[in-house]
């Protein structure tokens, strides 16, 4: 972190949480965590969680602030504040389902069908299903044909224990990518939303009805899918294990994001 002068017209501060927020492994924040987004919230600042995960496993991860924050979800898909729906955007359903039958052939390929209160899975073995449900914190719905499901599609993602290499990274974006958004969440992800969708745009529609500008706005992240939202933000920051072209693309940089927290209210 360097002595880079934060703005002080910062409204709002989004983060992402896998990779950015929780680092390695973890899936719980860090005791501070939301004692920090408390403070920052009490000061008038809104702080946003921009994510991949679903708004149910959000809601539970930061559950002492919960009602306090922002919220955007499934890659930019949904967003919600004070508990209304802000955005959603919806996917082909013809697209969808032909996203659903490649990922099925795949044996070593788990799909994750994304609802607005819950996912739905159709598990090739149950170990996927615990995984989500006690590991990622998910609401989890079994089914028996994915592909029967009723609830419109918005998001569709691909789970490979052990990690994507990049020749599968690589196939699923030639075969979707000209008309799906195809973005890496992480290294056992791959998340596919509707063309042109991504946290950079469902942040745009949430400023939009909040009266905040771009430029008032501060950003964290680590990953490809941050990128946007990066560009976007008028102070975008990078975590120090960020990916280059995050790091390359970002004012500033950090090792968590709690020691930026502390320094934007020490400033304050």
């Amino acid at each position: 972190m360097t002595d880079i002068r934060i703005p002080s017209n910062i409204r709002l501060i989004a983060s992402d949480l896998d990779g950015t927020l929780l680092q390695g492994d973890a899936q719980k924040l860090k005791p501070n965590t939301c004692e920090l987004i408390h403070r920052l919230t009490q000061r008038g600042m809104i702080f946003l969680a921009a994510s991949g995960r679903q708004y149910a496993n959000l809601r539970r991860l930061f559950a002492p602030v919960r009602d306090e924050i922002a919220y955007l979800c499934e890659n930019g898909c949904l967003s919600f504040y004070e508990g209304e729906m802000i955005h959603r955007v919806t996917m082909d359903r013809r697209l969808g389902q032909e996203m659903i039958r490649e990922i099925m052939k795949v044996p070593s390929a788990e799909v994750l069908l994304s609802g607005v209160n819950t996912s739905y899975i159709q598990p090739k073995d149950m170990s996927y299903y615990y995984h989500m449900r006690d590991v990622v914190g998910n609401n989890v719905t079994i089914v028996p044909d994915i592909l029967n499901t009723e609830e419109p599609y918005f998001k569709i993602s691909i789970y490979e224990k052990g990690g994507l290499t990049d020749e599968k990274i690589a196939y699923w974006k030639e075969k979707f990518g000209r008309c799906a958004t195809v973005v890496t969440g992480g290294n056992d992800w791959l998340d596919m939303m509707p063309l042109h969708v991504n946290k950079g745009t469902g942040i745009r529609k949430l400023l939009q009805k909040l009266g905040i500008r771009p430029e008032e706005c501060m950003a964290f992240g680590d990953n490809y899918n941050d990128m946007e939202m990066m560009e976007l933000v008028g102070w975008p920051v990078a975590v120090d294990n960020a990916k280059p072209e995050i790091l390359a693309a970002s004012r500033d940089h950090t090792p968590t994001v709690e020691d930026y927290l502390e320094k934007i209210l020490t400033g304050m």
